[in-house]
């Protein structure tokens, strides 16, 4: 009974810890995505552009620095 409970914990705690690490890493973008987007920001017009794509450059040039 001792070694159930031990390994219901030990199950738990694992599930646990891998969907973090899923849930950490599931957003990052990929390195063509990336030199798409710098294209994308370097060709932008600030005045014409919508708010996401703002946005969406701020962060990429950020994550340079």
């Amino acid at each position: 009974m001792n070694k159930l409970f031990s390994c219901l914990a030990m199950a738990a705690l694992a599930s646990a810890s891998m969907g973090a690490f899923a849930m950490s890493h599931g957003g990052a973008m990929s390195d063509k995505d990336k030199t798409e987007m710098t294209e994308k920001c370097a060709k932008m017009d600030p005045a014409k552009a919508d708010d996401k794509m703002k946005a969406d450059c701020k962060k990429l040039t950020e994550m340079k620095k």
